[in-house]
């Protein structure tokens, strides 16, 4: 899910985690829906956490966990709507290149553990073919979680996702629990009052680490900050925290942008960017440097829906044969079979914009290419992230099981016509 902007009806987001009656949303919102998730608290998933500046909020551990039951329907969410890297030691296959900057993408960086070269571009990449079009997979285990975000590395998928909660698959099919990675830290704690946890997280690989980006906010609110993380393996040692803000709205500031819903993208000369944000003005995008921290105080607006509340939210952007592709959720997260979440995409030649959709509109004027909507079977697809793995990528987000409301994670072929417009799948 995430946030709702001030202006817009309460009830159109979800609570985190269960702590209040709702699905774990992405962003400060209300709440309606179900969805448990990870709470607040300290933890020791994926070899536990460290914290530089302050020690984590109150909690114990967040234990990992076998296969939870459940079929391709049963209650679950995403990967989280986060930067997702390609590894090509992968068993779906691609190149592994030692070193080096990863071309523009979710993902990017320098590394020692792979990914694609500076000028590939990805043009073979998800490519679309009519005797074989996009599929969404038969998932099963545990796929309880919201907001998606997935990363491949050492022969293992990752997930991240709103609580901050974590799963684990070997085949990108079967899904397990794992423990949360981090609490609430007490640097954000004491910068926003009320925070219990941490909302969209944002996986990616570049410059030799793992960076994992997430936000603390309150419902209803644009007061939020984005904050930071860093490993140099998902298989083993601790997340170290920044122990301060990558970005903040409305703290010791007047902001009409929403600080939550981060995504790490990299562009054609190396440079890391943190794209985010929910209703309000829109999306917006700013540069890091090499440790993933933020280098100037410029914030450029990317995309906003100016006509219709400013419903839009969760950006996630992908480099893609001559374009960045910025993926975005409209309309309304976190009401169960209610929800009316859709997928939309823009596309522009540079990573700051101007970006427009298949008839030519504005993303900020509210222009976007559907991608998935509800069906029969399932509404509001959305909290979307994106994951390269060789030569195949892979849409990942969450939507609601009709009738029931439950959250399920989806995980879809994304391919690339023609025309080099995504091709709909879904929902």
């Amino acid at each position: 899910m995430r946030s709702i902007g001030a202006s817009v009806a309460p009830a159109v987001a979800c609570a985190v985690c269960g702590i209040l009656v709702g699905c774990s949303g992405r962003g400060s919102g209300h709440s309606t829906g179900t969805e448990g998730g990870q709470g607040a608290g300290g933890s020791s998933g994926f070899g536990g956490v460290v914290v530089s500046g302050g020690a984590l909020g109150s909690g114990g551990t967040a234990g990992g966990g076998g296969m939870a039951p459940g079929g391709t329907t049963s209650a679950g969410g995403g990967t989280g709507s986060g930067g997702t890297s390609e590894i090509g030691t992968q068993d779906a296959g691609g190149d592994a290149t030692a070193g080096g900057r990863l071309d523009a993408g979710s993902t990017g960086g320098t590394g020692g553990t792979g990914g694609v070269a500076v000028g590939s571009d990805r043009c073979n990449v998800g490519v679309y073919d009519a005797a074989s079009p996009p599929k969404v997979l038969s998932l099963t285990g545990s796929l309880d979680t919201h907001d998606p975000s997935a990363i491949a590395a050492d022969n293992m998928y990752y997930l991240f996702y709103t609580g901050l909660g974590a799963e684990t698959s070997t085949n990108l099919t079967a899904w397990k629990a794992a423990g949360s990675p981090l609490g609430t830290p007490s640097w954000l704690s004491s910068t926003i009052s009320g925070v219990s946890n941490l909302w969209a997280p944002d996986i990616s690989q570049f410059a030799g680490k793992y960076h994992l980006y997430y936000a603390g906010s309150t419902f209803g609110s644009n007061k939020s900050c984005i904050g930071h993380a860093t490993r140099d393996s998902l298989a083993t040692g601790s997340w170290i925290d920044d122990g301060a803000a990558t970005i903040c709205s409305n703290v010791n500031s007047s902001d009409n942008w929403n600080a939550i819903d981060p995504n790490l993208v990299v562009d054609t000369d190396g440079k890391p960017w943190l794209a985010f944000g929910s209703f309000w003005s829109g999306l917006q995008i700013v540069q890091l440097d090499d440790a993933g921290k933020r280098v100037e105080t410029t914030v450029t607006a990317i995309a906003s829906r100016p006509n219709k509340g400013g419903a839009l939210e969760a950006p996630f952007m992908v480099r893609r044969c001559d374009y960045y592709y910025l993926f975005t959720s409209w309309d309304t997260c976190c009401k169960g079979a209610d929800s009316t979440y859709n997928i939309r995409v823009v596309r522009g030649t540079s990573i700051t914009g101007p970006f427009t959709d298949k008839t030519g509109a504005a993303a900020l004027q509210g222009g976007g290419s559907l991608i998935a909507e509800g069906d029969a079977s399932f509404a509001g697809p959305g909290g979307q992230s994106v994951m390269f793995v060789g030569n195949r990528a892979y849409l990942v987000y969450h939507a609601y099981v009709k009738p029931s409301g439950a959250t399920t994670l989806r995980i879809a072929d994304l391919v690339w016509d023609s025309t080099g417009w995504p091709v709909s799948v879904g929902p």
